[in-house]
């Protein structure tokens, strides 16, 4: 009775068995990635080469989607359907399989960076960073995605040729609309190129102040101090002025203290030599210090002092050690701070 009962051009039994193909299909697929996640995974494990972990694990999604495609695809290919509506099946069949190919690579392909060239990156002796890998990964995973959409085109039927023609024509007006979009192309290139920075690192550029979070093809992403994330297109960076906060060595810090002028020379001497030793009390600035009795103020007698804090070390918390510091052995030591004075002399009035 199945094979007499006719719906859509085909029995009721073509279509379950059909239907019987596509859940075995399914089946099959949930064996071969059970079989992969609990059998050959502690197989490969086992190995001293991380690259068959790799094939095993990128490998298995696309493999059992493959398999279930091509169990859809057999069971219908065994149902009668007019031209027209086998003609889109195959279509969407060569769609599947190549775009699942291309997942397939460019999962792969990311892997193989992630894993061995990462490593790589992270070492001091070398010139390749992880902005570098970072950008790297796209322009790969953009490059297969790209061949894979043209070969489907190819296998379905689109002239690559004559689609490329076609948009030559409008090609002048493609261009100027994405000028600003190859402008931050060429700018994320650049930023590859010279490294200025690498994520994580805070810069400058003009009044923006924060910490690098992303490094894409079009844009640049940054955590301002206040905690508000701000992009800014690449073209931009590369044409502004940029200072690596983190590039640099130690803070250099430049204060001025003024006595009064009632201190004597050996007490200026005091104070010179409190600021020399400062080094040895607080940790977080370097030995490196500059202490000079530079001139003869208004209102004071005027002493410069040069120091520089550590690299990592927190700026703000450290000026406020030294200028506490600074205070309480001024104080102890019975060194005045100048403040502005002015004497006034009365002229005497006569009749």
């Amino acid at each position: 009775m199945l094979k007499e009962t006719i719906f859509w051009n085909n029995s009721l039994a073509d279509w379950l068995i059909s239907l019987l193909i596509i859940i075995g299909g399914f089946l099959l697929g949930r064996f071969i990635f059970f079989i992969s996640s609990k059998i050959l995974s502690k197989i490969t494990a086992k190995t001293p080469s991380r690259l068959d972990d790799i094939i095993v694990e990128n490998f298995k999604s696309p493999f059992i989607l493959a398999i279930i495609t091509i169990s859809v695809w057999v069971a219908l290919r065994r149902l009668h359907f007019s031209d027209s509506i086998d003609t889109a099946l195959g279509k969407i069949y060569t769609i599947l399989i190549i775009l699942n190919v291309t997942w397939a690579v460019a999962k792969f392909v990311k892997t193989l960076l992630q894993e061995y060239l990462l490593p790589y990156s992270q070492r001091e002796d070398t010139k390749l960073d992880s902005n570098m890998l970072l950008i790297l990964n796209r322009v790969l995973t953009y490059s297969i995605w790209f061949i894979g959409i043209v070969i489907t085109l190819h296998n379905i039927g689109v002239e690559i040729g004559t689609l490329i023609a076609g948009l030559g024509i409008g090609g002048a007006a493609i261009a100027l609309a994405a000028q600003d979009s190859l402008k931050n192309l060429f700018g994320g290139i650049t930023l590859y190129i010279d490294r200025p920075f690498k994520i994580g690192d805070r810069i400058k550029i003009g009044e923006i102040d924060g910490y690098v979070k992303d490094i894409g093809l079009r844009s640049l992403r940054i955590r301002t101090l206040d905690g508000r994330a701000i992009t800014i297109p690449n073209y931009q960076v590369v044409d502004s002025t940029l200072e690596n906060v983190s590039s640099e060595p130690s803070r250099r810090i430049q204060i001025r203290l003024g006595l009064t002028y009632d201190t004597t020379p050996e007490k200026m001497e005091l104070a010179m030599s409190i600021l020399q030793n400062l080094p040895q009390q607080i940790k977080d600035i370097t030995k490196d210090v500059d202490v000079s009795f530079i001139e003869y103020g208004d209102f004071a007698l005027q002493i410069l002092f040069i120091y520089k804090i550590r690299k990592d070390r927190d700026i703000f918390k450290t000026q406020s050690i030294v200028n506490l510091e600074i205070l309480r052995q001024f104080n102890a030591n019975g060194l005045e701070f100048a403040f502005p004075t002015q004497t006034i002399y009365p002229k005497a009035v006569t009749n």
